[in-house]
């Protein structure tokens, strides 16, 4: 698994072990016609990190650098996946069978860029998260962003990104004011519980501390935040949603990384939606749809803005956050 030295051991492990017809391959066989999209993967190493970190996989944690481990071999790391599977089989079952929950709040950098974009109307942001999980993206105006000498957001932040632009960067000093923050998520996650805190923890990769860091210092920022994500499907709750909305009001339907995670057809009928309200929308009631998906060895930033209909990619970036590259709109003559 490219960025990761410690999964990408992991699934050659066990992947070995599927082929020799292990206890692997029987923990993955119900699942083994998923499609790609489901991340089964993802979510196996996600359940074996939980494990880690609840104290219940002593001889696997020697191998993670989250709780103080280290890589060590992988005969040693092929003994402690088999002991954690031998000891915690249930557990295991039932990860492989969850949703993929991420809050990767590193991408706040470039949807910063799209919400300053979207502010340029001038009126207040009504922001509308699909695929929201815990809700960490919908706080990305409680995190500070610094470059150039000048900054966006409280100075006393918990969580800091310093020169995350690899070029030039959006104009951070443009006022962005959000009225109302909303999100959905098919299993949302509740970041107030230690349970909550601790599944966030369990899909970041374990070797990748600075991620972890990042993500420990926006449970702190947004400690005192309300809950505002909602169990619902991403079309039942957007549609009244976008019937909604308000004048003197700019709405932004935003997400990241969410796309593939849909259906072809619920894919297909999330943008019909939008851009059915889009055609609705008006000079004092403007709607922004704003996404941060996969596009090739990077995810890209597209952002398209009505009455207008305009649609422009407005950055590209790393899956997980910076380095961005800002693309600022060309002068026109």
């Amino acid at each position: 698994m490219a960025g990761s030295a410690l999964y990408s051991e992991i699934l050659e492990v066990v992947a070995a072990d599927v082929r020799a017809k292990g206890q692997f391959g029987e923990l993955l066989a119900p699942v083994g016609d998923a499609p790609y999209a489901d991340a089964v993967g993802l979510r196996l190493l996600a359940g074996l990190h939980r494990l880690v970190l609840e104290g219940l996989a002593p001889e696997l944690a020697a191998h993670y650098p989250s709780v103080g481990g280290s890589l060590r071999g992988r005969e040693s790391l092929r003994a402690g996946l088999l002991s954690v599977l031998g000891a915690q089989r249930p557990a295991l079952d039932d990860a492989v069978r969850a949703n993929v929950q991420t809050n990767e709040v590193g991408r706040c950098v470039a949807l910063l860029g799209g919400f300053i974009e979207a502010s340029e109307f001038g009126f207040p942001l009504r922001i509308l998260e699909v695929g929201a999980s815990a809700g960490l993206n919908l706080w990305f105006d409680r995190y500070r962003y610094d470059a150039g000498g000048i900054s966006f957001g409280p100075a006393n932040s918990a969580l800091r990104f310093n020169e995350p632009w690899a070029s030039e960067p959006p104009n951070l000093a443009s006022r962005v004011l959000v009225q109302e923050r909303l999100g959905c998520d098919a299993n949302p996650i509740d970041l107030t519980t230690p349970k909550g805190a601790l599944m966030l923890r369990s899909f970041v990769w374990a070797d990748q501390l600075n991620r972890l860091s990042r993500l420990d210092a926006a449970l702190d920022a947004v400690e005192s935040c309300p809950f505002v994500v909602e169990r619902a499907d991403a079309l039942d709750w957007l549609r009244p949603q976008l019937g909604s909305r308000v004048t003197g009001t700019t709405t932004v339907v935003f997400h990241s990384i969410v796309m593939q995670y849909l259906g072809h057809r619920q894919r297909a009928e999330l943008v019909s939606v939008i851009e059915a309200a889009g055609a609705e929308a008006t000079s004092d009631s403007p709607l922004c749809w704003l996404r941060f998906e996969p596009g090739g060895d990077q995810a890209t930033l597209r952002l398209t803005m009505w009455p207008a209909g305009e649609s422009r990619v407005l950055a590209t970036s790393a899956y997980h956050g910076p380095p961005v590259v800002w693309r600022p709109r060309l002068a026109t003559s």
